[in-house]
């Protein structure tokens, strides 16, 4: 998987973000252990769960 930056996920749909977070966690999942494609996995899901943090209403 190639790593979703914050600027891309921030020009994705919320329902395109959750599509591209179960992605990057099933890559994440699969990847080999201390390996780039891994690496990458982990960040996109951090971009992304930033990015739906911040369009979430604050309480």
């Amino acid at each position: 998987m190639k790593l979703v930056s914050r600027f891309e996920a921030a020009s994705r749909s919320t329902a395109e973000l959750h599509g591209l977070l179960t992605k990057a966690f099933n890559a994440f999942a699969t990847a080999p252990r201390g390996s780039g494609q891994r690496r990458d996995a982990l960040a996109s899901m951090r971009n992304i769960e930033d990015e739906l943090a911040a369009r979430s209403p604050s309480i």
